[in-house]
């Protein structure tokens, strides 16, 4: 299992270098309230804040903007863990064993199908179709857990803890935005 501490510095990591490169201006300035009302409804409170601060557009939304931040957080998220899970899987180092390279790419195709499924859930939210939305962010989540399972189907291979700290990541962030949508919902 990852350290709580490693963990909140590479998902911090992972949030700030998405902010940077998505905004000019690094915190909000704005009212905070909804941010910090609306967070307090989730299960991660500073991972929401956190997040929803480093992107700019956050003062000016309702709370539908904010689950869409939050989602769009994720699918960069999925998409992220994809493309270094590709990576791992052209690297030379993992070639010479076939079963890992194996299990690396279903996990990538996995964190695809999650990228995709987020994708989906922001269209849901724009277009208020709230249940969907929700469903589209589950199945996210559970698309990163079913990688941690495909190492489980061989107990010679170990689950590597930078593709588990990602996993963990990647279920917090989809436990916001589930959060959030319950806030639109009821």
């Amino acid at each position: 299992m990852v350290s709580s501490s490693s963990f909140y510095y590479f998902l911090s990591l992972l949030i700030l270098t998405i902010s940077c490169t998505q905004n000019s201006n690094l915190f909000v300035n704005g009212d905070m309230s909804l941010i910090q009302k609306t967070c307090k409804t989730t299960k991660f409170y500073d991972l929401c804040v956190s997040s929803l601060e480093s992107d700019s557009t956050s003062s000016q939304a309702d709370t539908k903007g904010l689950a869409i931040i939050m989602a769009r957080f994720a699918v960069a998220n999925a998409t992220n863990t994809n493309s270094f899970l590709s990576s791992n899987v052209l690297a030379k180092n993992t070639t010479s064993d076939g079963l890992m390279k194996k299990v690396l790419k279903q996990c990538a195709d996995r964190y695809l199908a999650a990228g995709s499924s987020l994708q989906d859930s922001v269209k849901d939210l724009g277009s208020e179709l709230y249940d969907y939305a929700y469903m589209h962010v589950m199945a996210a989540a559970d698309y990163a857990n079913s990688c941690h399972n495909a190492f489980k189907r061989y107990p010679n291979l170990v689950y590597p803890p930078e593709i588990s700290a990602r996993e963990e990541g990647l279920k917090h962030i989809c436990d916001v935005v589930m959060g959030i949508i319950d806030n639109l919902v009821y």
